[in-house]
């Protein structure tokens, strides 16, 4: 049997590390989508004056969501677009269980998706 070189166990890392790499991507893909959902209950309860709701929803992204301008820009966006949503349509604000059951809905996907650590994120 050969003995590995320097050369072939370097290669061998770098391949782990860029694999270990795309699961991570993978996974903020997942919490992308789910801080974009959060975003959207947001919105929509600042535009139905529901604070509590939207007081939540603020909470989970700040544990969860990783502290960078991709995160940021997407949930500041989201949230935007359901507000204005809101305030043009003709759709009623929803009742606060239906807000209740969508934050809870979320917070146990971002819990899997982006598990919220002492720092925040993990």
């Amino acid at each position: 049997m050969m003995k590995p070189t320097a050369s072939t166990i370097a290669a061998l890392c770098l391949t782990s590390w860029a694999a270990l790499g795309l699961v991570h991507a993978a996974d903020a893909d997942k919490g992308l989508v789910h801080v974009t959902e959060l975003a959207q209950v947001n919105g929509q309860a600042l535009a139905c004056q529901d604070m509590d709701t939207a007081a939540k929803a603020k909470k989970l992204m700040l544990a969860h969501a990783p502290k960078t301008p991709r995160f940021g820009s997407a949930f500041e966006e989201a949230t935007n677009a359901s507000y204005l949503a809101q305030v043009r349509g003709t759709a009623p604000c929803p009742a606060a269980a239906a807000f209740a059951s969508k934050l809870d809905a979320l917070a146990k996907a971002l819990q899997t998706d982006l598990p919220a650590t002492a720092t925040g994120v993990k």
